[in-house]
C-alpha cells in the first residue's frame, strides 16, 4: 500500500521536485531536437496542424523556432513527470547518491526506448503509407489543406510512436529502478 500512498520527508520530497524539474529540461530539449528532424522531415504538420494545436496560428511565418517552441511545449512535462516519478520509486528507498544514478539511467532508458519507437513510426510510415494509407490520410487532413501528405502522415506515426514510446520507456525504466531499490539482481 505505501507504493500507492507513499511516504517520505519534505527533504525527499524536494528532491523529488528536483529530479521533476531536471527531467522536464532533458525532455523539453529532446522534444526541441525531435521536432527539428521532424519538421525537415514534413513542414506542414507543425505548418498547417501543430501552430492551431499550440495556438500559433497568428505566427506568419511558423518554421523551426515555432516547431522548436511546440517541441519542448509537448515534452517537458512527460520528462517532469517521468523523472518525478523515478525519483519517488528511487529515494525513500535508497541514499541519494545511488538514487541519482538510478534516476540518470531511468531517464536514459526511458530516451533510448522513445527513440526506437520514434524509429520504428518511421519505419511503420514507409510500410504503411502505400496508396490506399496515403488516401486515408488525405481524406483526414483535408481541411488542412496539406500538399505533402505523405511527409505529413510519416510525422504523425513519428509523433505518435515517440509518446508510446517514452510510456513504455517510462514503465520498463520505474521497473528496473524499483527493482534495482529492492536489490533484485539483472
Amino acid at each position: 500500500m505505501r507504493f500507492l500512498i507513499p511516504k517520505f520527508s519534505l527533504v525527499q520530497g524536494v528532491w523529488m521536485l528536483v529530479f521533476g524539474l531536471f527531467g522536464a529540461l532533458i525532455a523539453g530539449g529532446y522534444g526541441v531536437l525531435h521536432d527539428q528532424v521532424t519538421f525537415g522531415l514534413g513542414p506542414e504538420y507543425f505548418t498547417r496542424f501543430k501552430v492551431y494545436q499550440f495556438g500559433y496560428e497568428g505566427v506568419a511565418n511558423p518554421g523551426r523556432w515555432v516547431a522548436a517552441k511546440i517541441g519542448f511545449q509537448a515534452s517537458w512535462w512527460v520528462g517532469f513527470f517521468a523523472g518525478w516519478f523515478l525519483g519517488r520509486v528511487a529515494i525513500p528507498r535508497v541514499a541519494l547518491g545511488r538514487a541519482v544514478r538510478l534516476s540518470f539511467f531511468g531517464v536514459g532508458l526511458m530516451l533510448g526506448v522513445t527513440l526506437v519507437f520514434g524509429f520504428g513510426g518511421w519505419l511503420w510510415a514507409q510500410w504503411r503509407l502505400d496508396v490506399a494509407g496515403v488516401a486515408q490520410w488525405t481524406e483526414a487532413m483535408r481541411g488542412f489543406d496539406v500538399v505533402d501528405v505523405r511527409a505529413f502522415a510519416t510525422v504523425g506515426y513519428i509523433h505518435n510512436s515517440s509518446y508510446l514510446g517514452a510510456l513504455v520507456g517510462l514503465i520498463g525504466a520505474v521497473v528496473w529502478v524499483r527493482g534495482r531499490c529492492l536489490g533484485m539482481s539483472g
